[in-house]
């Protein structure tokens, strides 16, 4: 029968455990499980049977290269007990468990000491705020000395590292835990006793670590560890809103993909629907995908349960977009993980396996494996893994082996460099191709080394909506941007978004992703770059009459080292030096030394280059060749979009900078962009008619009227589709007007957007600010006489767009025929689609001034006339109106009959001659 969380203690903790490789952390494991009752009996690495040793390569190898979770009581408590690999190339692997913990135990070897990677783990310790317990082991062997390695240990961790394994009634060990804590201390100088409270707080708030000494391998002190330890340890108490936070993915035996979350607040039940949104929404990347199982793994086995509780650690099936460090629910995603890959290689394929099935493959094991970076060469069309090290390659070939059946092999490998910038820069990107609007202003800076990028915003919601703000820092994030030196991912820096501009109806969700990629690519352009290689940070252990020798190679290798300290025969140098010089050294130090000698390095961090001219020249980027990552933007133009370099964005960018550039640093001078001038600009790029036609045509091709054969080579697809009545749907139709015939023969119309023509002219914009019923009354007047002159079909339009229910309607207005647009449809939209009906069958004239329009409009075989055009050719219309009426006068007796319609006249005639009474 399946298990239910009702089973488990209230109390609920999670606690990993940690260590270097070889310190004896599964023994450990072994022993505290068996000591809790959750195994029969005691496993051993040597044996091939350690309990949470389920994987045949761990077992073969001896080491831990998975995580694994094991479930046992410890007094009041149910305790989740997460195994963590110990061996530097799978350090990510237990990284991300960290995020998960409640408690951990560090181990220590008490024959080697604190190590390296112990200081490594104790730095991420710290960094996760994870409260500690330490378990120096192997004290059963010779030479071991207790009192040796608690001072190493406060030496090189912390201070407040206190011996728990001592009489704790003593006074000497009540005065080492009291100067942990300022409040404790002054409580116990005034004669307190110290509360086992106060020393849960001290542990919890990491001011106390509590240090245990023992053999895990002959189980002394295991048991006596785990009665003090269920005495310092307290629940955690979570919000009653859901949220999980998602350490690790993997695939059982059946290939199913397993989640595994620790739920962090509320409950979890089976069909339950989880999605990465926040409540309520929705949009691009959003997911929401069903619960199908609940598992609780203890080892290789696991129960299925219906619903668990806040502090659970469990796996869940059914979900396919997570991904570790991922938050659900109230949940905050985590930040970037701290140990990552500096060794790229090369990725050879058996001859008959296709490079793209085999890619899809991989990606598959990167989801599991947080250090392989499977990086896809179009170019080459290769593949190449970032990893660790040496024994994470072994491991890789065999799990591929096993789990696709492909014998790959690995090349000797390059080192994975990255790049940042010297000084703040800013970085515009414009996106501006036909029906596309989108600019971004981003701040580069450079950050502090080890710091990674940081995204934020300094922009009004006045100036960028905080939708398209939001949308602008997931670009951000979404990808890794390269830089401009070799190509390499860049670093160490903050990145804020300054201003940038939207527009009201063209702007969508991927223009602004194309801003910022080119924003970022041009401000790295601008700014100086600094390439970066990987740094260890190494311990060297060797007979005292080789260190000449060991620091002599060191300083071949660009490296830098603390005096040599001796202990006993051997002399110990600790330092750093760069990976690329340092990562074969390890043979040489055995070969050397006759196998006396010891090297263990970690990763510190990335620095300057040391080599940086000669590593740009040999890798030979081109960043203006990298047309994923373009360095320029895209601006619009006569009609088309153009593409400007990068060197001069700023001259044509639509956005005044909002960044001042520190003293003493160039910057391009700019010409603040105002609303006059904003015309002015435009108006200096637009084309007259014949010129804008000429360049559509050598673009697009020649303009044809419906009837007319296609030019040579031209499909005939497409071009004799029926034409849609334009007045369809709104009460009336074009047959119910008179329209008059060119000399060619062609009817001709002539659509106005009526508000565009209105804000354009400044005395009807004027009278729009105070009536705009007046304004749109005075429009349809004037336009009542230029029609009476042109005799053309006149159509005006209003946008109705936003009454809500509204049906769309069309009036007559004297001579001319006046549409308000339905509910949902502007009045662009409504030009645009008669346009595109009538434009190649009639000759159709639009007047607008909204630029995008009247390239849309030329594009559907209708001609164009701006604002101004239309104004100049009323005033032109009207004086000749004035003019003809004129010349009529001087030439002709004015009688009373000319002035009448033809029915009065004739009545009138009538009368005069006594046909007709009045």
């Amino acid at each position: 029968m399946a298990a239910t969380s009702e089973n488990k203690p209230e109390k609920q903790i999670t606690m990993g455990i940690l260590a270097h490789v070889d310190a004896g952390k599964t023994t450990l494991s072994e022993g505290i499980l068996y000591t809790c009752k959750a195994i029969r009996k005691l496993g051993r690495v040597d044996h091939q049977n350690a309990f949470l040793d389920t994987n045949t390569l761990e077992r073969n190898r001896g080491i831990t290269i998975f995580s694994k979770q094991a479930e046992c009581t410890l007094g009041e408590f149910g305790m989740t007990f997460l195994d963590t690999p110990g061996h530097v190339d799978f350090s990510a692997e237990m990284e991300r468990t960290l995020q998960v913990l409640d408690y951990a135990i560090l181990v220590i070897s008490g024959a080697d000491g604190v190590q390296g990677h112990t200081e490594t783990l104790w730095r991420l310790l710290s960094r996760y705020q994870i409260p500690v317990f330490l378990f120096i082991n192997k004290m059963d062997q010779p030479g071991t000395d207790r009192e040796a390695l608690l001072a190493e240990v406060k030496e090189k961790l912390d201070a407040n590292c206190v011996d728990f394994s001592a009489d704790q009634t003593d006074e000497e060990w009540k005065e080492q835990v009291a100067v942990c804590d300022e409040q404790v201390m002054e409580a116990y100088l005034e004669g307190e006793e110290i509360s086992r409270e106060q020393i849960r707080q001290m542990i919890r708030e990491r001011k106390l670590f509590p240090c245990y000494f023992g053999s895990a391998l002959k189980m002394t002190g295991v048991e006596e560890f785990l009665d003090d330890l269920k005495l310092r340890i307290r629940e955690t108490s979570y919000p009653e809103t859901f949220g999980a936070k998602i350490y690790k993915i993997t695939r059982d035996n059946q290939g199913e993909r397993l989640t595994h979350m620790k739920i962090t607040g509320g409950t979890l039940k089976v069909k339950s629907v989880l999605s990465n949104g926040r409540p309520g929404e929705n949009g691009e990347g959003i997911w929401q995908e069903k619960v199908n199982q609940i598992r609780i793994y203890s080892g290789e086995k696991y129960t299925m349960v219906s619903e668990v509780k806040a502090g659970t650690v469990c796996a869940v099936t059914g979900l396919t977009a997570t991904y570790p460090g991922q938050g659900l629910g109230s949940e905050q995603a985590s930040d970037m993980p701290v140990l990552e890959p500096v060794l790229s290689y090369r990725i050879g394929l058996p001859t008959e396996v296709n490079v793209h099935q085999a890619l899809l493959q991989l990606r598959q094991l990167e989801e599991e494996e947080p250090l392989l970076h499977i990086v896809w060469n179009e170019t080459l069309g290769e593949i190449y893994a970032q990893v660790m090290g040496e024994v994470q390659i072994e491991i890789l070939k065999s799990l591929i082996k096993e789990r696709f059946g492909m014998a790959v092999t690995f090349d000797e490998g390059n080192i994975v460099y990255k790049e940042t910038i010297l000084e703040p820069v800013e970085g515009v990107g414009h996106f501006e191709p036909l029906r596309h609007y989108a600019e971004v202003h981003l701040l580069l800076e450079p950050g502090e080394t080890g710091s990674g990028l940081i995204f934020a915003a300094d922009c009004s919601e006045d100036v960028l909506d905080r939708n398209w703000q939001r949308l602008i820092l997931t670009h951000l994030e979404e990808r890794e941007h390269k830089g401009v030196l070799i190509g390499a991912p860049i670093t160490d820096m903050k990145i804020t978004l300054l201003t940038g501009r939207a527009h009201i109806k063209h702007t969508e969700g991927g223009d602004f992703r194309q801003a910022t990629y080119r924003a970022v690519r041009q401000g790295l352009r601008k700014a100086k770059s600094q390439l970066l290689e990987p740094y260890y940070e190494f311990r060297l252990e060797v007979p005292s009459e080789q260190v000449g020798r060991s620091m002599t190679d060191i300083q071949k290798m660009l490296g830098e080292f603390d005096p040599p300290k001796t202990e006993g025969e051997m002399t110990v140098l600790t330092g750093s030096a760069p990976v690329v010089t340092m990562r074969d050294y390890q043979k040489e130090v055995i070969s050397y030394t006759s196998g006396r000698g010891r090297l263990s390095c970690t990763l510190k961090g990335y620095y300057p280059c040391h080599n940086q001219e000669e590593i740009v020249e040999a890798v030979g980027y081109d960043p203006e060749a990298d047309l994923e990552n373009p360095t320029g933007s895209v601006f619009c133009a006569h009609g088309a979009g153009f593409v400007v370099n990068w060197d001069q964005v700023e001259d044509y960018m639509h956005v005044e900078s909002g960044w001042n550039a520190p003293a003493g640093q160039e910057t391009k001078p700019e010409k603040p962009v105002t609303a006059k001038n904003w015309k002015e600009e435009n108006e200096k790029y637009w084309a007259t008619e014949k010129e804008l036609e000429e360049i559509f045509e050598r673009t697009y091709g020649p303009i044809r009227k419906l009837g007319e054969e296609p030019p040579a080579g031209r499909s005939v697809k497409g071009w004799k589709k029926s034409r849609r009545d334009p007045l369809e749907g709104y009460g009336k139709s074009t047959s119910d007007y008179k329209q008059k015939k060119t000399p060619d023969g062609e009817k001709e119309y002539l659509l106005v957007d009526g508000y565009n023509i209105i804000f354009a002219w400044e005395d009807l914009k004027e009278l729009a600010a105070a009536n705009i019923d007046g304004a749109r009354e005075k429009l349809m007047d004037i336009l009542c006489n230029y029609q009476g002159f042109k005799k053309c079909t006149l159509i005006l339009v209003f946008d109705a767009y936003k009454v809500k229910g509204n049906p769309g309607s069309v009036e007559t207005y004297h001579n001319i025929h006046v549409v308000y647009t339905k509910e949902a449809e502007t009045a662009d939209q409504y030009i645009e689609k008669t346009v595109h009906e009538i434009g190649r069958k009639y000759r159709v004239t639009v007047a607008t001034s909204d630029q995008l329009e009247q390239v849309i409009i030329l594009g559907q075989g209708g001609r164009r006339m701006s604002a101004r055009e239309l104004l100049e050719d009323v005033i032109e219309v009207r004086q000749q109106i004035r003019e003809t009426a004129r010349e009529k006068r001087s030439s002709e007796k004015n009688y009373l009959f000319d002035h009448l319609d033809e029915e009065t006249a004739a009545r009138m005639e009538r009368i005069r001659l006594g046909e007709e009474e009045v």
